[in-house]
């Protein structure tokens, strides 16, 4: 039985993992450690908070004595580090609080990981830190470049690429100078339930239910692979259960998908939707677009945003050939779920876009 520290678990990708983990490994205990800024959650854990072997924390990555008391008080022996700030464009605008979050939390918990597991009376032999990271630490590609593996040399281009890749940097050291047990995964574009709406694909539908534009960067041709968040969860499951201490593992979607194209799939989706579901004209009566089968109207393109990157991919093989990961979904089956969770789940992104979570969570918080 694994005791997990999850860091982050509130926001999209970690709350997915908690909801993974513990229909999985229903014996295990998981403790979730999220501040709760403006994309953590407690709503996306609803489903699990009642579970006798789930505990929710509220606080802070880079209080090192309080990491280091949740590591002793629940004996945890895997912590999976989700928490980040992960929004390309906030990072351009306001880029502190990523280097304070990504460089200083990783540090934080990593030097919390090696007091409590390797420094104290008791050393924690089978213990494992586990690092979620992005492929953006790798940089651009051009659209015949072959795909990131995990020997592609780094070279982040904004802000928040940077201070990921220096976390990773921190990671890797603390393993080869301190012997730490850790891992590292590096993966392409999340995309699924509980996605903050400022991301594209939510954007998208939930502007197309409001009838607003759908901004284009430039000429809409950067291109992502994009990942089901459930084949990423599969992922680290992979890793935590198989993967070689110290490595590091590239874990992508095999879907390599424009930004323009994207958009036009998703508005077709919509569309395809409201002529099925009669009802949602009802329930959305701003989509005026989507009623009259014209959501590509609102496409709108916008000044590219600065050092965007043209392409990225990943490479999946070793991580395939170690672990047999292959993710599930194709980008067919894995957007069509998508679109359906976020028009069942209106009330959901709703308290989210119009501040009515965030004002009960510092209610609740203060």
């Amino acid at each position: 039985m694994k005791k997990l520290l999850v860091t982050g678990g509130a926001g999209f990708i970690g709350a997915n993992f908690v909801h993974y983990w513990m229909e999985k490994y229903q014996a295990d205990k998981i403790v979730v450690l999220d501040a709760l800024t403006y994309a953590g959650n407690i709503a996306n854990l609803d489903n699990v908070k009642y579970e006798g072997n789930f505990t929710f924390v509220h606080g802070d990555i880079c209080d090192q004595a309080f990491v280091e008391k949740i590591l002793v008080e629940h004996k945890i022996d895997t912590l999976v580090h989700f928490a980040a700030e992960s929004h390309v464009d906030r990072s351009i605008t306001g880029p502190d609080a990523f280097i304070e979050t990504n460089i200083m939390g990783t540090y934080s918990l990593l030097k919390a990981a090696k007091k409590v597991w390797l420094d104290g009376d008791t050393v924690v032999e089978e213990h494992r830190f586990h690092h979620v990271s992005t492929d953006e630490v790798y940089g651009t590609l051009s659209p015949t470049d072959p795909a990131f593996t995990e020997d592609t040399a780094y070279a982040p281009n904004s802000p928040y690429s940077a201070s990921k890749a220096a976390s990773d940097h921190l990671v890797r050291a603390y393993h080869h100078t301190y012997g730490l047990n850790v891992t590292t995964s590096n993966c392409s574009n999340n995309y699924g339930p509980f996605h903050f709406p400022e991301k594209l694909i939510p954007l998208v539908i939930t502007n197309i239910l409001h009838d607003k534009a759908l901004p284009i960067y430039g000429d809409g041709q950067q291109i992502r692979d994009w990942l089901y968040v459930e084949d990423h969860a599969y992922g680290i499951d992979l890793v935590l259960q198989n993967g070689r201490i110290g490595e590091n593992y590239n874990i992508g979607g095999n879907n390599e998908w424009a930004n323009i194209d994207i958009v036009k799939r998703i508005s077709k989706l919509v569309e395809q939707e409201f002529v099925k579901n009669t009802g949602l004209a009802t329930r959305f009566p701003l989509a005026k677009a989507a009623i009259e089968q014209n959501t590509d109207s609102l496409i709108t393109y916008v000044k590219d945003r600065p050092g965007h990157d043209r392409r990225y991919a990943i490479d999946a093989t070793k991580t395939n050939n170690e672990l047999g990961y292959m993710p599930k979904e194709s980008f067919d089956t894995g957007i069509a779920k998508t679109v359906q969770w976020y028009l069942n789940n209106e009330a959901w992104w709703q308290s989210v876009m119009d501040g009515s979570y965030q004002n009960w969570i510092a209610e609740q918080y203060s």
